[in-house]
């Protein structure tokens, strides 16, 4: 088992883990997806990640159960899931430069279990639906 720095949420049954620096956008994407495309929220801050029979799940340490930070507001209470079998990691990279046009495919490992990962602006308005069409499989 381990603690990361990262936002969890669940799409469709799918886990989205956001990962990336302080202030990248993790929570305010979480957010939007939550509020636009009825995601809910996992753990938002500290994601605890464990692997089984070669899957990982991630959840909320007890005392952040349900709670999101929401930046210049304050702290939120949510609505959220207990804990989610993590799907897909979108890394967040702080300026559009970062990004290739046309990346190959990369997978990040954690507790020797390999999941996608995609990098990806989180401000752009395209944002939420290039993780869709990850998750749904338009995208390989």
């Amino acid at each position: 088992m381990i603690n990361i720095h990262a936002t969890l949420i669940s799409y469709k049954n799918n886990g989205i883990l956001f990962m990336g620096k302080s202030a990248s956008g993790k929570s305010d994407l979480a957010l939007r997806m939550i509020l636009e495309k009825n995601a809910f929220l996992v753990a938002d801050d500290r994601v605890i990640i464990r692997a089984v029979d070669n899957q990982l799940y991630g959840h909320a340490p007890q005392e952040l159960f349900g709670k999101m930070e929401i930046r210049h507001l304050g702290i939120a209470q949510l609505d959220a899931k207990k804990e989610e079998k993590i799907s897909l990691c979108v890394e967040l990279c702080n300026n559009r430069q970062e990004l290739e046009r046309m990346p190959v495919n990369e997978t990040i490992n954690f507790l020797g279990v390999s999941i996608d990962k995609i990098k990806l602006y989180p401000f752009d308005c395209s944002t939420i639906c290039k993780i869709i069409a990850k998750i749904c499989g338009i995208i390989s």
